[in-house]
């Protein structure tokens, strides 16, 4: 089961760092736009509609990757100090009250508008249109994603109350482990209280406006 759990995770991972590439496109297009507007004096009116788009695009598809980091916003004033199998509990309640059906009604309507919007090959209303069904697809697909990801994390909540502790989490971005970068840099303490001192005396002897 936590093999599941943890290929699910690297799925949903390996999702949203390919769509982040879109910030990338979208950074670009913004640049060759100001550009061509303010040096060329030559706008395109369809640029505003596929910033709209990527930017769209790259929230909807960070969602099932940000939910396996467990980085959505949480209210962690009570809950950070609650055992893990309450934490769980409060969890598991929440995802079938809440989680479970906004995600099957995002997907299902989803679903409907991007069939609706294909059917008469929807355009976004510009003097140069693009065509917007493309897009509304990416609504369902970010619900699937979400929707599985969901599904793992409520077996998460499920071995936790089973055995007392969160399962583990396939890691992404780790934080800087100080002591490990000084070993690695060759920097002791008594380095850095050395360069404190050197900057206070530095600040001292510099004129004060």
């Amino acid at each position: 089961m936590r093999k599941v759990l943890r290929a699910v995770d690297r799925l949903s991972t390996f999702v949203g760092h390919f769509f982040a590439w879109a910030i990338v496109g979208l950074t670009g297009l913004i640049t060759i736009e100001v550009f061509f507007r303010y040096v060329l004096d030559t706008p395109h009116a369809w640029v505003l509609d596929a910033q709209i788009m990527l930017y769209g695009v790259l929230f909807m598809m960070s969602g099932a990757y940000t939910l396996a980091a467990a980085g959505h916003v949480r209210g962690d004033v009570l809950y950070g100090f609650f055992p893990d199998r309450v934490q769980a509990a409060v969890d598991l309640v929440l995802y079938f009250v809440f989680f479970l059906p906004g995600i099957f009604a995002l997907t299902y309507a989803g679903w409907s508008f991007a069939t609706d919007s294909l059917a008469i090959h929807e355009q976004t209303f510009s003097p140069e249109p693009l065509p917007l069904y493309p897009f509304k697809f990416v609504i369902p697909v970010a619900g699937f994603f979400l929707l599985l990801q969901g599904l793992v994390e409520i077996a998460r909540c499920v071995i936790c109350l089973r055995d007392g502790a969160w399962p583990s989490r396939v890691e992404d971005v780790e934080e800087v482990d100080v002591e490990k970068l000084k070993e690695v840099v060759h920097v002791s303490d008594e380095d850095i209280a050395r360069l404190d001192e050197i900057i206070a005396t530095r600040d001292d002897k510099e004129p004060q406006p």
